[in-house]
């Protein structure tokens, strides 16, 4: 039967229905159906969706009944998927275990289940989990194991890329695929582009496949390989350079050559916007992310900005965004300005 549908390409679907499902707008009781190079995402309310997709009326059939965790405990759990890992955020460890055992019992796809036993933590960003549940370490098959090297590693995929990345050694989340995927849409082939903070590349990946020239650089020696064999199972290797270490320490290399700057290290972005004005050209594009009280989110960064910048750059404010709820009052924002060299 006809019901309203978010129709997007099909590189795009996956980061689409994981957007909608955060604001609970996918309607279960139907399938999410391909059709020629489009992904058809039934939601259950067509005005709530029409502000960010293309809603459309397709003929979406009923969906066939499947085993889902809450089918087992009861109640609806609360988790994310990252590729084919799980995750809970869970302080009670009978309840996790509880969830784990049915998301392993139910239809879900997962590979392993893992519950954070930490917060985001020194400056490598990482977290510690607990594993609860290793598919391929309980299963006799060697191939299993082979295609991931530890239960914490999974490939991730986001418009059209896809992120090989281990969670307990690297800093990556699937939330921000969105904000992400509208940064790199701004990019114009042959620019140079340069993420202070890269991580595993979901930023310089996508924009050396837009044609950039893109440099990432990160602190976190494992991250950086991982940002390297990105950049290679992409297609992308030859324009993408890879540097593990502190951006301050390499700036001298890199002075006055970067068209666009990434900046997405909240909380402490604004102790390396010295280094972000010496990277910066005569004109480039500042993507500067922050976190801030809600009664002036964006205030303290561009004044930040300002402070680094002026009188070496005219500095022009051009999108004031924010990205999610961060804490209770508290907001993840992104600032974009433009860097004009007097």
């Amino acid at each position: 039967m006809n019901v309203p549908c978010v129709r997007v390409s099909t590189d795009e679907g996956e980061a689409t229905r994981r957007a909608l499902a955060d604001r609970d707008l996918v309607d279960q009781s139907f399938q999410i159906t391909a059709r020629e190079g489009s992904l058809y995402i039934p939601v259950t309310d067509a005005t709530a969706a029409e502000d960010a997709y293309d809603v459309v009326e397709f003929d979406a059939p009923p969906r066939e009944t499947q085993t889902m965790p809450e089918d087992v405990l009861g109640f609806e759990p609360t988790y994310e998927r990252l590729g084919d890992v799980v995750i809970l955020d869970e302080d009670d460890p009978e309840r996790a275990r509880r969830i784990a055992d049915a998301i392993a019992a139910s239809d879900l796809r997962a590979r392993t289940v893992v519950n954070r036993a930490s917060k985001v933590k020194g400056e490598l960003r990482v977290r510690d989990w607990d594993v609860l549940v290793d598919a391929a370490a309980e299963d006799d098959s060697p191939s299993d194991r082979s295609a991931h090297s530890t239960a914490t590693e999974t490939v991730h995929r986001e418009y059209g890329c896809e992120f090989l990345l281990d969670i307990a050694e690297v800093y990556f989340s699937p939330r921000l695929a969105t904000e992400r995927h509208r940064v790199v849409e701004q990019v114009h082939e042959g620019e140079r582009v340069f993420d202070m903070f890269a991580g595993v590349g979901p930023f310089v990946v996508p924009m050396a496949k837009r044609g950039a020239e893109a440099v990432g650089c990160d602190l976190n020696p494992v991250a950086v390989d991982y940002l390297r064999e990105n950049a290679r199972r992409n297609g992308v290797a030859e324009r993408v350079t890879a540097i593990q270490g502190d951006v301050r320490e390499v700036v001298d290399d890199y002075e006055g050559w970067a068209e666009r700057l990434v900046m997405n290290l909240p909380h402490s972005a604004d102790d390396f916007l010295d280094t972000a004005v010496r990277l910066a050209g005569d004109e480039c594009v500042l993507h500067y992310y922050d976190i801030q009280h809600e009664d002036d989110p964006f205030g303290p960064g561009i004044e930040a900005i300002r402070e680094a910048a002026e009188p070496q750059y005219d500095v022009r404010v051009d999108t004031e965004r924010i990205v999610r709820s961060y804490a209770p009052h508290e907001h993840n924002v992104c600032v974009d300005v433009t860097l004009t060299a007097r």
